[in-house]
């Protein structure tokens, strides 16, 4: 069993950065960091920061509402983190909650 952090991030379908859909550019970011297990789930509806519901329409999926998970060791949390600030003009909303995780059975993908 080992100690870490879940962090999860919360956007939009819409958001942008780097001219990339954020949540994209985050997921590519933690492949490119070795970070494995992130998770991308796409929600139906939610409130944001500024007590605005957002949701998923019939014809316009932009405020649709994105949450990417994932479970990383101190170290990785430290490096994530630490990239994320010095990321210019990026806004990006996170909940980080301690957690102990583990395996059980046998590697699989």
């Amino acid at each position: 069993m080992m100690k870490g952090y879940q962090l999860t991030f919360f956007t939009q379908q819409s958001h942008v950065h780097n001219h990339r859909p954020l949540h994209q550019w985050l997921l590519e970011l933690a492949q490119s960091m070795q970070i494995r297990g992130v998770t991308v789930f796409i929600a139906q509806e939610g409130v944001g920061h500024h007590h605005r519901l957002h949701s998923a329409h019939f014809f316009d999926l932009t405020e649709q509402p994105v949450e990417i998970t994932m479970v990383v060791s101190d170290q990785e949390c430290d490096a994530i983190m630490q990239r994320l600030l010095a990321e210019p003009e990026l806004n990006l909303f996170y909940a980080k909650t301690p957690v102990q995780f583990g395996t059980i059975g046998q590697p699989g993908d």
